[in-house]
């Protein structure tokens, strides 16, 4: 009877997350819980061409990661995203639009920490895509002894840098944790990373 259409996805939001720029929604009140998603975006370099996203294509889930799919990350996009049921479909549902370099969200990189000798040799892993390791993404790193409030920073490592502490004067039990900056327009910062702490030239 009639045409009919499937209840369309709600709470559509392009979101920055962890390094990465997502599309979110949840599904339609009402929906057939057998119901998939379609997304498709647009870049602010040629709109009203709506660039199909071949790995968010009829998939169940209520998000699509678009990072890598984005043809320049100095351009404000958008998504919009349908339902689909066999030859049912949704209206189309628009975000708002989002630049990846102005809009980006950081996470704590991962510090591995090596005692040798008397140094102390800090890596931090970032969790990026491949498609944005071309950006320097910095880190800030701080020490201190474990209970105290006096903390040594190290500011605006490079990301792939290896930070090297001389530890010789340093005795007991030692705290790093780092958070990941960014400049943009202005800094950013990630929140400070969960603490690593290691035992320091302790004898016997």
């Amino acid at each position: 009877p009639g045409h009919v259409q499937l209840p369309p996805p709600q709470n559509v939001t392009l979101m920055s997350k962890a390094f990465d720029m997502i599309l979110t929604w949840s599904p339609g009140e009402g929906s057939p819980p057998d119901v998939t998603y379609t997304v498709r975006y647009e870049s602010q370099e040629r709109m009203d061409k709506w660039m199909k996203v071949p790995h968010c294509k009829n998939i169940h889930r209520t998000s699509c990661n678009l990072t890598c799919v984005l043809p320049n990350l100095f351009v404000k996009v958008r998504a919009r995203v349908k339902a689909v049921l066999g030859r049912l479909q949704s209206p189309w549902v628009d975000s708002q639009f989002k630049e990846y370099h102005l809009d980006v969200e950081l996470a704590p990189p991962v510090l591995n920490v090596n005692v040798e000798e008397n140094l102390i040799c800090v890596n931090a892993s970032f969790p990026l895509a491949t498609c944005v390791e071309i950006f320097s993404w910095m880190y800030d790193l701080n020490l201190w002894e474990a209970g105290s409030a006096d903390k040594k920073q190290y500011e605006g490592n490079f990301r792939k840098n290896t930070v090297t502490i001389d530890a010789t004067a340093l005795r007991g039990n030692y705290c790093l944790s780092a958070r990941s900056s960014f400049q943009s327009i202005d800094f950013k910062h990630s929140k400070f990373s969960q603490p690593v702490c290691v035992l320091l030239n302790q004898k016997g």
